[in-house]
């Protein structure tokens, strides 16, 4: 019988005796290139980017009449379809990352396969709101638990050579899964009719018959009106979802556990198994990787697996659980959910009709997808962390403002009552349309904050760390999608982008003073120096 399954806690050997365990150890099963396992787990963050994004363009619709097939949306209900994702994605990171760190990264993703299916099936055959609140509810909780648990298993898997363009894969799909909504979201208004914008009104500012009075969101103020009874287009955006979840569920099936999971829970022949069946020993010192993780597995051999409580406790772990948590606030405060959830309603604010607002999103997506592609692929593996923290929200921040002063100066001098007069700049529009691409473009240039998720926090608390930090994220995602619409409409969109921008300043210097570093050393280092660091 082979050593190594006849010896399978390997922490008390001499680093000899571990090669040979390691030499002796087969893969677990068929080899899976990092490639393939990043596609597949990846599939989790289309579903990401799709849920979150499909919004934008079924809102329109969802606000139309009963008669019509929309749901009679008020301004405080569509608040709660976009806002309740991101509760629902605050409660899946915080459970997500416990349910990871006790069964598994695959267990997890797996999980969230058969949630984001059973999710999308059910927002698609909702009767009434009610049953569409809970539903987005579940469809967050998937958001969440993949929001926590991919970056994860991408960067447990990834040889620190490739870790930081292996976890901006997720960030790919996430955009990727954004633009995917955009383009069908038009697709399907093109197919089926946009929703009819007008500006009815008669000398005494009120609505005509079949319109909605202004509620400060500035889409209603436009006046959404029944065109031809096709509201009910909104049910075929959200069921296509159902379709990646099932692949995603089949895929993982194929893909192995994280060898880093089975190592934190002693489990060594699967480690090494696992870690093989994802390695080219060719380039990669599988032997020297498993030492590590044995090092890092004796230094806490004699700690008990660690709770959130135990992480606070200890000065250390407190000191990066506070910084991942800002990192996370910082991230949704810059403004990129309200163009995520309301980039129509942006777009008609600006001038365009509700209907070129939805296909115009796709543009807007297709400068994220660019961006997102080039800071995966150009930007983050050659830059440090934080300098690509510092320029993504240095970037944003001239976005930011450069909106308000458009908004300022160009469009709401010729507002009334919430209404844009016809004496508008016709440039003006294109103008937002412009900014609002770059403003994506340079945001997901930038994204790093996924990368720091998995790299950031101690590997005993990893998971339940990570999710306690996109938790945070999520809650602050929800607090702004639902006050958003309420901002632009009572502040204008001059002074809502002002204050964005003014957040920004402060998440600059948040970057340049209290980010640490983590590019350069594989996690069981980071988390050595981390500990001499802060303690």
């Amino acid at each position: 019988m082979p050593y190594a399954r006849q010896q399978t806690d390997i922490t008390k050997l001499t680093p000899q005796e571990i090669n040979a365990v390691v030499e002796e150890t087969p893969p677990s099963g068929k080899k899976r290139s990092l490639a393939a396992l990043a596609l597949v787990a990846t599939f989790g963050s289309l579903l990401f980017g799709y849920d979150t994004g499909v919004i934008a363009g079924a809102l329109p619709y969802m606000g139309l009449p009963h008669s019509a097939g929309g749901l009679a949306l008020n301004p405080v209900e569509e608040g709660l379809v976009g806002g309740l994702v991101a509760i629902g994605a605050a409660l899946g990171a915080f459970f997500g990352g416990r349910l990871s760190d006790r069964y598994g990264r695959r267990h997890n993703i797996l999980l969230l396969a058969f949630v984001f299916f059973f999710g999308a099936l059910g927002c698609t055959f909702s009767p009434n709101v009610w049953a569409l609140y809970a539903f987005r509810l579940v469809v967050g909780f998937g958001v969440g638990g993949a929001s926590a648990t991919v970056p994860v298993y991408l960067a447990e898997n990834a040889p620190s050579r490739v870790r930081g363009s292996l976890i901006s894969v997720d960030q790919v799909m996430i955009v990727f899964g954004q633009f995917l909504a955009y383009f069908m979201n038009a697709v399907i208004a093109q197919i089926g009719g946009g929703p009819a914008a007008t500006v009815e009104s008669d000398a005494t500012g009120e609505f005509a018959a079949g319109t909605t009075h202004p509620w400060d969101d500035l889409q209603h103020a436009v006046g959404l009106i029944v065109s031809d009874g096709n509201g009910d287009v909104w049910r075929y955006m959200l069921v296509l979802a159902s379709l990646p979840a099932v692949a995603l569920w089949i895929g993982m099936r194929l893909m192995p556990e994280s060898s880093r999971w089975y190592a934190a829970n002693s489990q060594w022949v699967e480690a090494i198994g696992a870690l093989k069946r994802v390695r080219d020993e060719d380039r990669d010192d599988v032997a020297a990787e498993i030492r590590e993780m044995v090092v890092l597995r004796e230094a806490e051999s004699t700690q008990r697996k660690w709770t959130l409580s135990e992480c606070w406790n200890m000065r250390w772990v407190r000191h990066l659980l506070v910084i991942g948590i800002f990192l996370c606030v910082f991230d949704q405060l810059t403004g990129i959910n309200t163009a995520m959830y309301y980039l129509p309603t942006i777009l008609t604010a600006a001038g365009f009709t509700s209907a070129t607002a939805i296909e115009l999103n796709v543009i807007t997506g297709l400068a994220s997808l660019i961006g997102i592609t080039v800071g995966a692929f150009v930007l983050i593996p050659r830059l440090p962390r934080r300098a690509m923290g510092i320029y993504q929200t240095t970037a944003v921040t001239v976005s930011l403002f450069a909106l308000s002063i458009i908004f300022f100066l160009f469009i709401e001098p010729h507002m009334a009552d919430g209404t844009l007069t016809s004496a508008i700049p016709p440039f003006a529009p294109w103008l937002v349309l412009a900014l609002v691409a770059l403003f994506l473009l340079c945001k997901q240039s930038g994204t790093i904050v996924w990368v720091y998720m998995g790299e950031l926090f101690p590997a005993r608390a990893r998971g339940a760390c990570q999710g306690l930090a996109v938790a945070c994220l999520w809650i602050m995602n929800a607090i702004i999608t639902f006050v958003f619409p309420t901002m632009i409409g009572a502040l204008g969109g001059g002074t809502t982008y002002l204050i964005f921008g003014v957040i920004n300043l402060v998440a600059i210097f948040f970057y340049a003073r209290f980010v640490p570093e983590t590019k350069y050393l594989s996690l069981e280092k980071l988390e050595l120096e981390f500990q001499k660091k802060y303690s």
